[in-house]
């Protein structure tokens, strides 16, 4: 986690200087015709770059002599990406289109004029009518869009190789699973020389999202509700119990943690090399290409205690104000929620559109009930990917969970949050 935390800290600062270089340009027009477009993102697993690919296709066959550079840069949840890009704002060489998160992510390039308001392209598409609420406000600044969403994942799910679990005698989980099971199913495994709980702990993304489902189990919608509203008591009783269950937790995790990115991890499910594993649905992804079936090799449940929620993670597509190629970024964004193009990325990804009218009978059993869920269950923004506080409280976040994974102290963890922007609240313990 340490790594997490030197990247945070050089993020504040690289943001806050690039985004404020290019806030005051006046967009470029989007109506020059030109032969290019350059789209930055993250997205390089195989998986990954699966799904990335059938945008682009869509985009070369709607827009015949535009050719897009996929500019892709490997890192998980944009480690490495976010920093090229704040480099490139700051020098006032923005890309065209960038991959982002929703809620703070996007909201906050947009208070500081580095994107471009995409109305029309809502507009055009009626997305203000069609796509899912919560994630719909996530994308407004003052009413108006400044992102096109590719898609939700859902972040509080939990993984499962059936073979292993057969091997240790654990009955895959199902409704009304909790953590104490979760932790009793865990010790089997690990008595059956079973390697226990995957994690790919390279990326710190999934260490924070590890612990997150299991604050989220812990204090419920409501409690998270109240973290996001800066109400949550940061030393009280619920994230106390939180963070034993999450340390005790970390006692199962593969040995090979810290040298495994997340799509490295979910790779050793799917060959059955470790028990469970948890991770948003970009694993539902991986594993496919990995060759894995669901409901043969691999099942999936809801995290011990979120079942009644979905925690989103949304990525979006930015337009840059001053884009080179404003047109063709425009009519990229235009065609990422046309529905053809919106099935065929959700298989590959793993993800469900966030468009109400489009057909997901197509998609896998897992898929469709992930759907059904952002439809009919509350919507979460998390914390882990930048979406539902500010970035320097998404910064605090990761280095209170370094801090606590370090020390196994509640107290070190509360006060690694007192010093996170707009959350200055916290109680003594």
């Amino acid at each position: 986690m340490t790594r997490r935390r030197g990247l945070a800290a050089a993020l504040a600062v690289l943001l806050a200087s690039a985004l404020a270089a290019c806030g005051n340009d006046a967009p470029t027009s989007a109506t020059k015709d030109t032969t290019q477009l350059e789209i930055v993102s993250w997205w390089t697993s195989g998986s990954e770059a699966a799904a990335l690919d059938t945008l682009l296709s869509a985009f070369r066959q709607a827009n015949p002599g535009v050719e897009p550079v996929n500019a892709a840069i490997a890192g998980g949840a944009g480690s490495e990406a976010i920093v090229a890009l704040a480099k490139r704002l700051q020098a006032g060489d923005p890309p065209d289109v960038w991959q982002t998160f929703a809620g703070k992510s996007v909201q906050g390039y947009a208070a500081r004029g580095s994107v471009r308001d995409v109305s029309s392209v809502f507009d055009n598409g009626r997305l203000r009518t069609s796509m899912q609420p919560t994630i719909l406000r996530s994308l407004l600044r003052s009413g108006k869009p400044y992102g096109v969403p590719t898609g939700a994942h859902r972040s509080n799910v939990l993984w499962f190789n059936l073979a292993l679990l057969r091997k240790a005698g654990v009955t895959p989980p199902a409704g009304g699973y909790t953590v104490p099971a979760f932790l009793e199913d865990l010790k089997k495994a690990k008595a059956a020389g079973v390697t226990p709980l995957c994690l790919g702990g390279r990326d710190p993304f999934t260490t924070v999202e590890l612990f997150e489902n299991v604050l989220l189990g812990t204090i419920g919608t409501g409690g998270w509700n109240d973290m996001t509203a800066d109400r949550l008591d940061w030393g009280g009783a619920g994230v106390r119990s939180a963070l034993r269950s999450f340390g005790e937790l970390l006692t199962y995790a593969d040995p090979q943690a810290g040298g495994l990115t997340w799509d490295a991890a979910t790779r050793k499910l799917a060959a059955g090399q470790c028990a469970f594993e948890s991770m948003n649905d970009s694993s539902y992804g991986e594993l496919v290409a990995a060759g894995a079936r669901e409901g043969e090799d691999f099942g999936t449940a809801a995290f011990p205690g979120t079942g009644g929620s979905f925690l989103a993670v949304v990525d979006v597509f930015v337009a840059a104000t001053k884009a080179k190629n404003a047109k063709n970024a425009l009519a990229f964004l235009a065609g990422i929620s046309r529905p053809a193009t919106l099935v065929a990325f959700s298989k590959a990804k793993g993800s469900v559109p966030v468009i109400r009218d489009v057909d997901v009978s197509s998609l896998p059993p897992y898929q469709r009930e992930a759907s059904r869920s952002l439809w009919t269950a509350p919507v979460l923004l998390s914390v882990a990917h930048g979406e539902a506080m500010s970035p320097a409280f998404q910064e605090g976040f990761y280095d209170a969970v370094s801090t606590y994974i370090r020390t196994r102290d509640p107290k070190a963890f509360a006060d690694d949050l007192r010093g996170a922007v707009g959350n200055d609240r916290i109680p003594p313990r």
